[in-house]
């Protein structure tokens, strides 16, 4: 039984360690050993478990036993894991989960090969817990995570093509980052989790609409709240490099506001920043954009966006709140929703 003021993040730490061992039991250090720490290198960091966490919740609330939510909140953080390996690789990132990120430890060759190591125990579990939903549930549980990463990748190809070829903040457009977003966070961060979870409780496609109501907007102001962070958060409780998106060349909802904003010759400067690959970038160019977005109040537009859809998610959990199940999980989606858009890491 759950304490009636459990919170989101609450609920979460509540399942942490029974995800984390499932992992674990699939991806045990074996030989070659050195090989298999590199695979868990991310896996024993511990994320924040927001993903497998909606996929609990959604189950739960549903209906669905915790014994088949487990292998597939495993896959659902597993899959975070190996891709936050080759995304650090594609960006040079400097720092993941307030450690050097696994390129700068093993370097950019080995640890592409722990992520495929991990991509190929994540299928094995979806797998293993297709078969333990039945036929029918398991094929669609399978044909929703295959969806679900699909659409990730192809957003990943949007942002990665940007950074590296667009490379122009003046070729960018709110259009073109809502198009990203919509797969890498509202899809594979907020709803699909969730619908994952209310498939292995074998509820309707009808659900599965609502939940994806729901998330879109509760996805969309997760990832302006991370692009805020980006600029405003301590690495220490990030866990991430600050000033990341700058160095990368990461299209953001602050960007174009500043892009916007700014007269003809700042126009020239900050495009011309954005053509820089991350390595040539300096301390004096990260600086003029920072001074940039604080000059035309950047930050506090993104805000103002961010509750927008913070609140349009929490609007359509109280509208949709009738025609889902009224349990003891019911109130606790209500606080996911609002942790996406109020959170400091």
């Amino acid at each position: 039984m759950l304490n009636d003021e459990m919170n989101f993040k609450e609920y979460i730490e509540l399942h942490r360690n029974k995800i984390y061992s499932t992992i674990c039991n699939y991806i045990p250090i074996k030989e070659p050993e050195e090989h298999y720490k590199m695979i868990r290198d991310y896996i024993d960091r511990q994320g924040s478990y927001r993903r497998p966490g909606l996929l609990m919740l959604s189950g739960q609330m549903f209906g669905a036993s915790i014994d088949k939510l487990i292998l597939p909140a495993a896959a659902m953080q597993l899959s975070e894991d190996w891709i936050l390996i080759h995304d650090d690789v594609e960006d040079h990132s400097e720092l993941r989960r307030g450690k050097p990120a696994i390129q700068k430890i093993y370097g950019d060759e080995l640890a592409i090969n722990a992520g495929d190591g991990g991509h190929i125990a994540m299928w094995k579990i979806i797998k293993d817990s297709a078969d333990l939903l039945g036929k029918k549930r398991g094929a669609l549980m399978f044909d929703k995570f295959y969806n679900m990463l699909e659409r990730t990748v192809e957003g990943q190809f949007l942002d990665t093509n940007f950074i590296y070829n667009t490379r122009s903040i003046r070729n960018a457009s709110e259009d073109l980052y809502y198009k990203i977003i919509q797969s890498k966070t509202c899809y594979y961060t907020v709803y699909g989790p969730m619908q994952l979870g209310a498939i292995a409780a074998g509820s309707r496609k009808g659900y599965l609409n609502i939940l994806e109501k729901i998330g879109t907007n509760a996805g969309i102001a997760f990832q302006i709240v991370d692009d805020i962070l980006d600029m405003t958060a301590d690495e220490k409780v990030f866990g991430k490099q600050r000033y990341g998106d700058i160095y990368e060349g990461k299209v953001t909802i602050i960007a174009l506001n500043a892009f916007a904003k700014a007269d003809n010759a700042e126009k020239e400067k900050l495009d011309s920043i954005y053509a820089k690959p991350r390595k040539e970038k300096t301390k004096e160019d990260i600086a003029y954009v920072v001074d940039l977005v604080n000059k035309y109040g950047c930050i506090d537009y993104a805000k103002d966006i961010a509750r927008a859809y913070g609140e349009k998610a929490r609007d359509a959990v109280e509208k949709y709140k009738n025609r889902l199940p009224t349990n003891e999980y019911t109130d606790i989606m209500l606080s996911a929703m609002e942790e996406m858009y109020m959170r400091s890491k």
